[in-house]
């Protein structure tokens, strides 16, 4: 189904929060609500308001509630009855990581609510939120959405229970999951709920089966042969991975005596509809009503998504299960209006804080062994795949088109690149480098280990030493002061604790001093939560895991050895650095994974739903 054939409803200013904004916008009920743990910021960038601007494309009414109280289901009904279903989103981090820290300890900010107070979305925020549902409208269609939803599809490991629970469809008693990205989605459950269809079958979406006969699909293990056998896990998580990069068949999963139905994933946007979607008229700030200002409308509103995937496929990172590893790209003239229309906005001060997605270098990236069986797990390891193919040339002629225009004084490439592919091309590098780094550079080396980075599916050592010395060399000759900052892992399954000390001597042969360091956190969905869960490779070999608190603590501290004593350092507060480096910084928006492991931290924002 092509998005935009039918007739669009004028786009207001901001979606309705009240029966005040409907009634003004001449709308006397709502088609769809969507109700989301975030505050509304109608960016582009946050999922609940781009899928309610192309719903509201496609003719249909949609209003937004954010961070209802959960003591009642009140807050959930002013603007009343939608006449088609509710759409649920936790927002835009899993709820149980946006309150809980690598330690378990609460964290005191939430970058998504005003104010950046913690305490405004319940724990486990889609099921609370259903529930919340099914009071307020008894018989209502609610179907779940967002990070949360999508990597607990299937049974998962829940690291703050440490248990395993069975997919959130079933849990929550919802109709109906949307995975991945949900314009194709959403709108296709709106128009079957329209014309009276069932919603079985929708590509991108679960469902619970009605009968005893499941269709030709893929099985995957059930909830409870995998409490009876956690290894099964990790068979049930590559099944699901392979899922979604063959694009092509179903798959089932029994739990509790109900079987699930995950249908295929729905095909990527193209680049024409990529460029309608983002040529909504996005107020790119947060809806008037709020009087305190909001962290993460901060930190995104100056940034432009240019496209969507990762062909990465780190272990850890469940980007690619949640967007897919095919580039989804926007084209050079749908960035250029963007980007005119944000110099338009007297707020703009000139500066394009990131023009990126999973990895900023992956724009145009495409796969020539299209529709050909592919067995890979990643497109970049153990080497850069030769079917995927990019021009790093064009993306860097892009990055320096946006800085001339009118109105512009800067471009960045806040969600960084990929260094191993930036290595394919030395030129596009040495611009890069020179042009758009801005005096911090952030990559995501992880380790220094090999066999750690096999099972992160990152790179080898070597690769990033030969990336350090390229951009050491090209950073003098600039005659620029530059450093990186490298994103580093703690307690990763498989890594020891003389796998820690190695990376410590590793950095103090540089001179180099982490002041901030990810801890591990198994995030539903991804294949090193199964590692940690089932303490075993992917291909099924013993694996030491770190489990206990004080063993990952302990691990921790090798790194950052007053980690507990010292307090929190804002990522962009000034500190002690050595030459050619910088102290770590948290992960930034390209992947649904922790954002940092010390205390008291928040979650940074992410460009994804």
């Amino acid at each position: 189904m092509s998005l935009f054939t039918r007739p669009p409803l004028p786009q207001p200013a901001f979606l309705p929060m009240t029966r005040a904004e409907m009634e003004s916008l001449g709308w006397e009920e709502l088609d769809v609500l969507l109700v989301s743990g975030d505050a509304y910021v109608d960016h582009p960038s946050f999922g609940v308001a781009l899928l309610g601007r192309v719903l509201v494309a496609h003719g249909f009414r949609t209003g937004i509630i954010t961070q209802p109280r959960w003591n009642g289901p009140e807050d959930l009904t002013v603007m009343g009855r939608p006449r088609l279903f509710a759409g649920v989103s936790a927002g835009a981090i899993d709820s149980m990581l946006a309150h809980y820290t690598a330690f378990r300890k609460k964290r005191s900010e939430d970058a998504y609510t005003p104010g950046g107070l913690a305490g405004s979305r319940p724990n486990r925020a889609c099921i609370v939120y259903t529930n919340l549902l099914r009071r307020a409208f008894p018989g209502l269609t609610v179907v779940l959405g967002g990070i949360e939803a999508s990597l607990r599809r299937i049974s998962h490991y829940d690291f703050w229970t440490d248990a395993l629970r069975k997919p959130i469809l079933l849990d929550a008693k919802a109709d109906a999951v949307v995975y991945g990205m949900g314009e194709r989605a959403v709108v296709d459950i709106a128009l079957r709920l329209r014309d009276g269809m069932a919603l079985t079958g929708i590509p991108g979406t679960v469902t619970a089966l009605s009968g005893a006969d499941a269709p030709d699909a893929i099985e995957l293990p059930s909830h409870e042969e995998i409490l009876a056998d956690p290894k099964l896990l990790m068979r049930a998580t590559l099944l699901m991975e392979k899922q979604v990069h063959d694009g092509t068949d179903c798959a089932t999963q029994r739990a509790g005596g109900r079987t699930i139905l995950i249908a295929p994933p729905a095909e990527p946007l193209d680049t024409e509809e990529m460029d309608r979607v983002y040529a909504l008229p996005f107020a790119r700030k947060s809806h008037p009503a709020y009087t305190r200002p909001i962290p993460a409308e901060e930190m995104i509103r100056d940034s432009v998504t240019s496209h969507r995937g990762c062909g990465g496929g780190c272990s850890f990172c469940t980007l690619a299960l949640h967007q897919g590893r095919r580039i989804a790209s926007r084209s050079r003239t749908s960035l250029e209006n963007e980007v005119r229309r944000m110099t338009k906005d007297p707020s703009f001060k000139g500066h394009i804080s990131d023009v990126g997605g999973p990895s900023a270098n992956m724009w145009g990236a495409v796969c020539t062994k299209e529709g050909k069986p592919c067995k890979r797990s990643s497109c970049m390891t153990p080497t850069v795949c030769p079917h995927f193919r990019m021009d790093q040339k064009a993306h860097l002629d892009l990055l320096r088109r946006l800085r001339s225009m009118p109105g512009v004084r800067g471009v960045r490439v806040a969600s960084g690149v990929r260094f191993d592919l930036a290595l394919q091309d030395m030129d596009a590098l040495k611009g890069y480098l020179r042009e758009f780094v801005g005096g911090q550079l952030k990559i995501a080396p992880e380790h220094v280990c090999d066999h750690v980075l096999k099972l992160m599916r990152k790179p080898g050592n070597r690769v990033f030493e030969e990336f350090l010395t390229v951009f050491s060399r090209e950073s003098e000759r600039a005659g620029k002061e530059q450093y990186v900052i490298p994103y580093l892992m703690s307690a990763f399954p498989g890594t020891t604790d003389e796998d820690m000390h190695a990376l410590a001597r590793w950095l103090g042969s540089r001179g180099w001093k982490p002041r901030q360091v990810q801890c591990f956190i198994p995030i539903p969905g991804a294949v090193a939560t199964a590692m940690y869960y089932a303490g075993i490779t992917p291909d099924g070999k013993p694996l030491y895991v770190a489990r206990s608190d004080e063993e990952r603590l302990r691990q921790h501290r090798i790194l950052l050895p007053s980690e507990e004593k010292r307090p929190h350092r804002q990522s962009g507060e000034p500190g002690p650095k050595t030459a050619r480096t910088a102290r770590p910084a948290p992960c930034r928006s390209a992947c649904p994974r922790p954002a940092r492991a010390s205390r008291g931290t928040k979650p940074a924002p992410r460009k994804k739903k």
